[in-house]
């Protein structure tokens, strides 16, 4: 029996949980009847007392590693990259070693155990899911009395730490539906030290507010930026501190840039759909064009503001408007089907009804709901670590930028829920008409501009070979760029000068492979590492597909669209 390989728990990009394919399975999880299948062993019972032989076997190693455990001759250790038994105490300490090889010993039994029954994959998946949580929630770190660390910060603080501990789950229990906090959100505020670049509001609708922004050179291209941002989330990802700025990065660069943030909606708004987002990008472009003299816009999508930003370029080019875009850019975005095996564990056709239904009654899907999902699809990162630091060692949540951003969620309509749903689980975009908004067929083959990719290599809610595969849905002159982290990190990584220490290597990869006839795989094995942020490249390819110099402008908007307020805006601000 060996120890259990567990990966490094890493909340430093919550929305990439490893067990969650694509988002066809985050949409469609929310809504879905997992909460019974977390609460109930029922059919794990019932499946190993049919099996009593294998059972038997099991029960028979497990007991020869305890014994070998009491008599202190057990050779389990935690995988070095588990950062739940960091502390030397594990090893040290006789009790707490064999607490811990015990816990090993029985957990992976378990997972073997299941691994090793005669039955369906359909089954296994279903019961691996509940013997994974067993075994995320039975980790002696997560309990008071059994991790070193609790005693060691009691002594320490003169039992402060307790005192904390306590604090914090009563709160979380009272405000937080029983869940720990994941960050201390006293720490940042909006339009201060998070989404604070300078800009104004230029324009609003009921569905969206448009922001321009400061320029932060003497001169600037021509043809802007518009910023089409995802509709789960706000948009300020792309404007998080001052250090992890796209929008500033961009700036800094000679860029003029708009971004649209797009209105939290209520159930009163159950009607909006993909067309109703299409239709109101199709006004950012043209409000930003009126005010820079209807040069073409440079156009960027992130994830599913992505995938609106490409249906959008799509649905100009079919009204023969597509000159009002310069080039498309998209980050970790999807417009192709994930081809995922592990896709029926989250979005079987059950979950799938159930999350519709649910959205349709509410009239959305309520993007607190989605966080709560990522986090049980990844336990021990997303709530056993928390309980940990939060319960078990009395400590504050983290300050960390990218988990308020993550925490600071929307809700996302009803009807846009459907058709996201449609597009990723029927692969309406994958053949010209599979699609419509408002009776015009959508083609993204017809789509001639040059078109800027970028995708994460640990990105598990857009797999970077989906994103791919859409490119290669495109005809046009494309660019194709790998990061190496997940799908928050792949976009949140200034380069190195941009960074608070500048001349530390942030440990920033891409990867490049200019032959995009290959399959993914081919791809990848023949790409070139690049070292640093991908950042500047698109800079630089920006500028290739924009405009002439000329003096920045002095002024917010023009004469029809004057400044409303101050950046961040309103919407942003919406709970």
């Amino acid at each position: 029996m060996s120890a259990i390989a567990t990966p490094a728990p890493d909340v430093s990009d919550p929305a990439s949980p490893r067990s969650l394919r694509d988002l066809t399975g985050a949409y469609a999880f929310v809504g879905s009847r997992w909460g019974e299948a977390l609460v109930s062993g029922r059919e794990l019972l019932t499946v190993l007392a049919s099996h009593p032989l294998t059972l038997a076997r099991a029960q028979a190693a497990l007991s020869l590693e305890l014994g070998r455990i009491a008599i202190g001759r057990s050779t389990l250790r935690a995988a070095p990259d588990d950062r739940r038994f960091t502390d030397p105490a594990w090893q040290d300490n006789p009790a707490f070693r064999r607490v811990l090889q015990g816990y090993l010993a029985w957990s992976s039994a378990l997972l073997e155990l299941v691994h090793s029954l005669r039955i369906g994959a359909d089954q296994r998946r279903r019961l691996l899911f509940v013997a994974e949580h067993l075994v995320a929630a039975g980790a002696p770190s997560n309990l008071f009395f059994t991790h070193p660390g609790f005693y060691e910060q009691a002594a320490r603080t003169h039992g402060g730490s307790i005192v904390s501990g306590i604090r914090h789950l009563l709160t979380d229990l009272r405000s937080n539906r029983g869940l720990p906090q994941q960050v201390d959100r006293s720490a940042f505020k909006i339009g201060r030290n998070i989404a604070a670049t300078e800009g104004a509001v230029v324009f609003r609708t009921e569905v969206f507010e448009l922001i321009q922004y400061s320029p932060r050179t003497a001169t600037v291209d021509s043809q802007p930026v518009l910023l089409c941002p995802p509709q789960i989330n706000k948009y300020y990802v792309l404007d998080l501190s001052s250090e992890k700025s796209f929008v500033r990065h961009a700036l800094d660069a000679g860029q003029q840039v708009f971004t649209i943030s797009w209105r939290n909606p209520t159930a009163s708004k159950r009607d909006w759909d993909l067309a109703t987002y299409v239709h109101a990008t199709c006004k950012a472009l043209d409000v930003v064009r009126e005010i820079n003299g209807e040069v073409p816009v440079k156009l960027l999508g992130a994830c599913a503001g992505g995938l609106t930003a490409a249906v959008t370029l799509a649905y100009l080019v079919a009204h023969g408007e597509g000159d009002k875009v310069a080039c498309l850019s998209m980050l970790v975005t999807m417009l192709d089907s994930p081809r995922a095996k592990r896709l029926a564990r989250v979005a079987d056709d059950t979950a799938v009804a159930a999350a519709l239904a649910r959205s349709r009654l509410a009239g959305v899907l309520d993007g607190a709901d989605m966080a709560r999902t990522f986090a049980w699809l990844r336990p021990n990162e997303l709530i056993w670590h928390f309980v940990t630091n939060n319960y078990v060692l009395g400590r504050e949540p983290p300050a960390f930028d990218v988990l308020y951003w993550n925490s600071d969620t929307t809700r996302l309509p009803a009807a846009l829920h459907a058709d996201l749903l449609g597009i990723y689980r029927h692969n309406r975009l994958r053949h010209g008409g599979g699609l419509q908004i408002d009776g015009t067929p959508i083609d993204i083959a017809a789509i001639a501009h040059d078109v800027f990719v970028v995708a994460g290599a640990r990105d598990h809610i857009t797999p970077w070979q989906a994103c791919y595969r859409s490119m290669q849905m495109f005809r046009s002159n494309m660019r194709f760029v790998l990061g190496s982290a997940g799908h928050v990190q792949s976009i949140l990584c200034p380069p190195e000068e941009d960074s608070p220490d500048p001349g530390v290597d942030n440990g920033a990869r891409f990867y490049v492979n200019d032959d995009y006839s290959l399959d993914p795989a081919a791809w990848r094995r023949a790409a070139r590492e690049q070292r640093g942020s991908w950042w500047p490249a698109w800079v630089r390819w920006c500028q290739s597909h924009g405009g002439d110099e000329r003096p920045a402008p002095t002024v917010y908007g023009n004469e029809d669209y004057e400044p409303i307020e101050a950046a961040p805006g309103r919407y942003v601000r919406q709970r």
